[in-house]
């Protein structure tokens, strides 16, 4: 389970301090024996000295919202399945020792009914940030200060300052946030290049776990580039740093005391650090924190495209070795590619100067771009390179990934008028009669799938009936016997696979490579 850590902890200090007066009687009755071990050192002797210099500079982000008792208490967790919902209780095992007094404890702490026997009450929640100016700019986490009624930035000698929103970014989940500084001078720390980053180099994390305060961890980078699918710009440090709730936000740091990257997201299937934390890389961090602080939002490059992943039998079908580059399933009509010449079919191999290895590169290269850029796209069409110079325009809906897996929902028909059955596919001319029971618009051409054999490598790849074949292997079909026939010509060529290009009702593409045998 992946887990964004921000938590509902501002005052789980004082319940932790409670819970410390009754652990320890406990400890003692049962018979513990606290014995002085030996320290194991771990890691180089820089970070004491890092941490020295840097710890001024990280702050806690205390945030307060109002919210309804009866439409929050036991829901919450966000798209991923996670539990992050303000107010929360600890998440203890029903036989914990524990949880009656964390019962009792937030049982307590929750304000009376209203008059509609709701009960409103304000919660808390701690995360973590940094400061990276001497005018008290502070980055963090989207999700620490989203929906936040009052905003507060509490320095690491306690003091505690109130602060506005610059900007906020949901698809990189980062924030600017701005408080006046108080009359003494505040620490402020810089960003290194985390494209320098090594596997195995050492990493500190500094924030404020389960309300603790500025807490100290350190540990490797365990990998770079990592895709946890949780948005369309997933490119997170992986680090066995101990990070957890409340860390959110907080900044990791190089030995040399530069911010490179900064704390989002953990895998933990309890909530707590099994040592798989991710960051942010400070590359796109400073892209978006520069956006923010002059156009309070991030405007991102867009290229008009709808793009699938170049499978190993879509690659087979376009003769492109190895398997590269994210192909284009579909133009808007309205977008800077259709101009540019750019069409369905084409596979992106570089962009502005950028290989292209896979799908999820081409919208991290485009949406680093900036508005109104003419790039050079390079593309593979029909086994030979081409290239393309596109004016980028402005995101709005982002370049859309099409899972080569869509499936279009059918009404339930009555016949199947088959004229001719390819690759498990019963196949028939588009007439009126099945454009309207499929419900299929006017400007959708080719020939329509009544109907797939179960146990065909076409219903593994979710062709259904409804579905429009409107080419094979890249020429236009518009009737059953084009299909047969193309089919027929690929399996003479000795070709392993047959790419299609499949419509559903409404006119949205998508590729579907299928075996020929």
């Amino acid at each position: 389970m992946i887990r964004l850590f921000s938590g509902d902890f501002s005052t789980m200090s004082d319940a932790f301090q409670a819970l410390s007066r009754r652990v320890l009687p406990l400890a003692a009755a049962v018979g513990f024996a606290l014995v002085a071990t030996p320290a194991l050192a771990r890691g180089p002797d820089g970070i004491a000295d890092v941490a020295e210099k840097v710890i001024d500079a990280v702050v806690n982000i205390s945030t307060s919202q109002t919210v309804d008792a009866k439409n929050n208490d036991d829901k919450g967790g966000d798209e991923r399945g996670n539990n992050n919902r303000r107010g929360a209780n600890p998440q203890l095992p029903p036989d914990s020792p524990f949880s009656e007094f964390f019962d009792e404890f937030f049982k307590n702490r929750r304000g009376g009914p209203d008059s509609k026997g709701n009960s409103p009450r304000k919660v808390n929640s701690l995360g973590s940030g940094f400061i990276i100016d001497a005018d008290g700019t502070v980055v963090t986490n989207n999700h620490v200060i989203a929906d936040a009624d009052e905003i507060n930035v509490i320095l690491n000698d306690g003091t505690k300052i109130k602060a506005e929103v610059i900007g906020k970014d949901k698809k990189s989940d980062l924030a600017v946030l701005k408080f006046t500084p108080p009359e003494k001078k505040i620490t402020a720390v810089k960003f290194g290049n985390s494209e320098n980053l090594r596997l195995g180099e050492w990493v500190i994390a500094i924030g404020n776990p389960f309300s603790l305060g500025g807490t100290v961890t350190a540990g490797i980078v365990s990998a770079r580039n990592r895709d946890i699918n949780s948005g369309p710009y997933d490119n997170y440090i992986q680090t066995d740093a101990s990070i957890n709730r409340g860390n959110s936000g907080g900044p990791l740091f190089n030995l040399d005391g530069e911010v490179i990257g900064v704390n989002t997201a953990i895998i933990s299937p309890s909530g707590g650090s099994i040592g798989i934390g991710f960051a942010v890389p400070s590359k796109t961090v400073m892209a978006v924190v520069d956006q923010l602080r002059q156009f309070k939002e991030v405007r991102r490059g867009w290229l008009g495209v709808r793009i699938q992943q170049v499978t190993d039998e879509i690659a087979e079908s376009l003769s492109i070795k190895p398997a590269r580059g994210a192909l284009i399933a579909g133009v808007d009509d309205k977008g800077p590619a259709k101009p540019a010449g750019i069409e369905p079919g084409d596979v992106v191999v570089k962009f502005d100067g950028k290989d292209i290895k896979e799908m999820k590169d081409l919208p991290r290269a485009v949406a680093d771009s900036p508005v109104g850029k003419a790039v050079d796209v390079v593309i593979i069409r029909k086994g030979k390179e081409e290239t393309r110079k596109v004016t980028l325009g402005r995101l709005d809906d982002g370049e859309k990934a099409v899972e080569a897996s869509a499936k279009t929902t059918s009404p339930v028909e009555t016949e199947k008028p088959v004229t001719q059955k390819a690759l498990g596919l019963d196949l028939a001319g588009l007439s009126k009669d099945l454009r309207t029971r499929y419900k299929i618009k006017d400007n959708v051409k080719g020939v329509i799938v009544t109907g797939v054999d179960s146990g065909s490598d076409a219903a593994e790849k979710r062709l259904s009936a409804g579905d429009v074949i409107v080419e094979v292997a890249q020429e236009a079909v518009t009737n059953a016997a084009d299909v047969k026939k193309r089919i027929d010509q690929l399996k003479k060529d000795g070709k392993k696979s047959v790419l299609l290009l499949v419509s559903n009702g409404s006119g949205e593409l998508r590729f579907v490579a299928l075996a020929v045998k």
